[in-house]
């Protein structure tokens, strides 16, 4: 299956076309999913982790403003090596609320948490978590600046943005490794941030592929057809899917793998 792991961009890091996301490992308030959850104990959370493992899926994706989610992270993912870590910086969730803090001491004080948290002396990638005002963040905030400093003492592989713009995303890859952006069927508003990427040899991870959860529930298999859409374009490098199913975790990889012909 050698198309199932993909180089991220030219940061050297290679990563699963599906990428774990952990937001209902750690917070089930202010989310926007159609139906409930129950945040999963350890011996569950676990199950999931040794399933994506067994899927070959490397790439986990947290953040501060997913409540416990690193936390528990660097409980259970004891095998270091085998996994790329995503987390972010900017966005923190308390008390039911969102709030945001784009200084370059909130992100020094916000990446030495993540590293305590996760149990690791070095992030694999770690994104700006946008709220919205994408170029204010870039080109005033000081927040890349920081994270780039950061990158060059070694304690983070690569750095971009998880932004809201077709604006931020394209000025995100001029400065940066990776861009995070919102990419379904039905949805191509930034697909000009993705063919920036794939002219310039930079990653790509797509967030809310499935809609969170919202698809056009007329199409016989909406997931599929959504990954059929987003692999068929060129730049794209992988699709963030949260889920605490294996069933469905394992259905998202093998949908992941039809897309991509098969591998």
């Amino acid at each position: 299956m050698p198309n199932f792991l993909r180089p991220l961009g030219d940061t050297g890091l290679t990563v699963s076309a599906i990428g774990l996301g952990t937001v209902k490992l750690g917070r089930d308030q202010g989310v926007k999913y159609p139906q409930g959850f129950t945040i999963p104990d350890d011996h569950a959370a676990r199950r999931l982790l040794d399933e994506a493992r067994d899927l070959r899926i490397n790439l986990i994706d947290t953040a501060p403003a997913y409540g416990v989610s690193e936390e528990r992270l660097g409980r259970l993912l004891t095998q270091r090596q085998d996994w790329v870590i995503v987390t972010k910086v900017g966005e923190e969730f308390e008390n039911g609320q969102s709030h945001f803090d784009f200084s370059p001491e909130h992100v020094r004080f916000s990446i030495e948490r993540s590293l305590a948290r996760l149990r690791t002396d070095y992030l694999d990638i770690v994104l700006v978590h946008s709220d919205g005002n994408d170029m204010a963040i870039i080109e005033q905030a000081g927040t890349l600046e920081a994270l780039a400093e950061l990158k060059r003492k070694g304690l983070i592989r690569a750095i971009g943005m998880s932004t809201k713009t077709v604006e931020g995303g394209l000025a995100t890859l001029e400065r940066a490794d990776v861009a995070m952006v919102t990419y379904q069927l039905g949805y191509d508003d930034e697909l000009p941030v993705i063919e920036y990427a794939a002219a310039h040899n930079k990653g790509i991870l797509v967030k809310k592929a499935f809609a969170s959860g919202h698809l056009d529930p007329t199409l016989e298999d909406p997931i599929q057809a959504s990954l059929n859409h987003i692999f068929g374009t060129p730049g794209v490098t992988s699709v963030i899917a949260g889920t605490i199913n294996p069933v469905h975790l394992r259905e998202n990889a093998s949908k992941a793998r039809h897309a991509l012909g098969g591998r």
